[in-house]
């Protein structure tokens, strides 16, 4: 565990903790961090500093030669020149070489040995090394052993900032990706949360290369078959919800990646939301924040160190990682056999989209680029009236290619594995936000359930007017009038006014992906 040797990668750091074992962790940040504490629960409280949440707009990508026609250059993949991605690993190295003790995690990205990466990360605080521990996949004792070269390596000097002089850096902060190098420089943020980000950055650009399709997903498998399903989500539609499912066992709750063979997950661990949590609203996620686990920026009493989970002083973003394995259901290896079913969720707040809807092929590729749910009043400052909120692939901070390139990906696998498609609403009922009501959480469990179950295969539909999909009219244990969601609006023609409102939003964003995709998804689409 001591003295491992980093000499190359250009640190000479004499104390070197290769894979600590949690309970050194916890002495470690202890002795070495100030204001790090155990909570009543045993897990580890760790604060980021001044960052706690993603710095999407500091995310560089080396510009390249060999990988340069490959990468969606824009607002997501800011590209970096070569030199300055030096100059920057070079500071990160420097103040590495400053501390006296580093923390190296060697772990791997994908439960699927053919297609798994070794990943090393090399950090100053334990919290990181604590934290990747629990997101990246274990290594028995023999693995690391034969562990070798890395595949993918992790700068983590976060603490120190980059000099916003140097060409190309708009702040202090800077998360630098090479793909040539296969490494990652983290400058100016602790927040753990850019390193697992990392992983999943490169997994979307190395997984597509060979075929594999990369999901920012969650997944859950039929514990008799092994066949699975996966359900795509933007924060606020269900996806942590619906995936902690009783009848089923979880393959992972974040990323995936989707082969001949199967899918499997990119992660050995979650990294849960922990704002309002509690024992009542999702007991296997509170029980899992125990000893091993680390719980990010929360606030706590210090008589007994017992965590406010609804205190936002510090932050609305508190999360909390831990071992895959410390969810009861988990299915371990993180593998499953092919998805019988794909499920979009989307939580829309204008309440004209039906609680669940069948879609063609070429239909799944358009939504699945539209990345669509939206925001409503009083979630953020500003918002009065539902607001669409689109992120292409359901990931799009997070993609690499075009969006098209996914979607490509995603269509081959359904056409060679038939699987299904469902677009599922979670959101508004008998009217926009404001004058219907939320879905109830009851109806999207039983709509789920008769996905699996296969019974929504065969269920009578009627095609959508305006968006073109196949709306489900029959539902177990789903009251019919809920299922056609203009029958649920006193105000018809406001009805039809709202669904052409929405229908241009989708126009309007998808012109942006266009060029990438086929005319017979442009299509797709909803017709305005």
């Amino acid at each position: 565990m001591t003295d491992f040797d980093l000499s190359e990668h250009g640190l000479t750091v004499e104390r070197v903790l290769r894979n600590p074992s949690p309970a050194v962790i916890y002495e470690e940040a202890i002795r070495r961090e100030p204001g790090t504490t155990i909570a009543d629960t045993g897990a580890l409280i760790a604060y980021s500093g001044e960052k706690t949440g993603r710095s999407p707009k500091d995310k560089r990508v080396v510009k390249h030669p060999d990988s340069e026609a490959d990468v969606w250059w824009g607002p997501v993949n800011y590209p970096l020149d070569e030199l300055t991605f030096q100059i920057n690993r070079e500071r990160a190295k420097d103040y590495l070489n400053t501390r006296d003790t580093l923390y190296v995690v060697d772990a791997f990205g994908g439960w699927d040995p053919d297609h798994r990466v070794k990943i090393r990360v090399i950090c100053a605080r334990p919290y990181h090394a604590l934290f990747m521990h629990n997101m990246l996949i274990r290594p028995t004792d023999a693995e690391l052993e034969s562990f070798g070269e890395p595949d993918f390596v992790i700068y983590n000097a976060g603490r120190f900032p980059a000099n916003r002089h140097t060409t190309g850096m708009t702040s202090k902060t800077s998360v630098d990706l090479s793909l040539e190098e296969k490494e990652v420089v983290i400058l100016g943020t602790e927040y753990a949360g850019e390193m697992k980000k990392a992983v999943f950055t490169y997994m979307n650009y190395a997984m597509p290369k060979v075929g594999v399709l990369s999901m920012h997903s969650s997944a859950t498998a039929d514990p008799e078959t092994g066949s699975s399903s996966i359900l795509f989500g933007l924060s606020g539609t269900g996806k942590t919800t619906l995936s902690s499912d009783p009848k089923r066992t979880l393959v992972g709750d974040d990323e995936h990646c989707w082969t001949d063979d199967g899918i499997f997950n990119v992660e050995g661990g979650c990294y849960a939301k922990a704002i309002y949590l509690s024992k009542e609203s999702e007991p296997d996620i509170f029980q899992a924040l125990r000893f091993g686990a680390v719980l990010e920026n929360v606030v706590y009493d210090s008589a007994r160190h017992h965590v406010d989970f609804d205190d936002t002083s510090i932050t609305q973003n508190t999360r909390g990682a831990y071992p895959i394995d410390y969810m009861p259901n988990a299915k371990i290896p993180c593998v499953a056999g092919q998805p019988t079913d794909v499920i979009f969720l989307t939580c829309d707040a204008f309440g004209v989209l039906p609680p669940v809807s069948r879609l063609s092929t070429e239909q799944a590729e358009y939504h699945f680029i539209s990345g669509y749910t939206a925001k409503v009043a009083g979630t953020e400052m500003g918002v009065t009236e539902p607001e669409a909120t689109f992120s292409p692939c359901f990931g799009g901070p997070f993609l690499v290619w075009h969006p098209g390139k996914y979607a490509e990906l995603l269509a081959e696998k359904m056409r060679k594995h038939g699987t299904h498609v469902w677009l599922v609403n979670t959101g508004w009922t008998g009217g926009p936000y404001g004058l219907g009501e939320r879905m109830k959480l009851a109806f999207t469990r039983s709509i789920v359930d008769a996905i699996h179950s296969g019974a929504l295969r065969d269920a009578p539909t009627v095609t959508d007017p305006v968006f073109g999909f196949e709306i489900v009219t029959e539902c177990p244990d789903v009251p019919s009038e809920v299922l056609v969601p203009k029958e649920t609006w006193e105000n018809k023609d406001r009805f039809d006014t709202t669904a052409n409102k929405l229908a241009g939003l989708f126009v309007e964003n998808f012109a942006k992906y266009e060029e990438g995709v086929s005319d017979d998804v442009r299509a797709a689409g909803p017709k305005v």
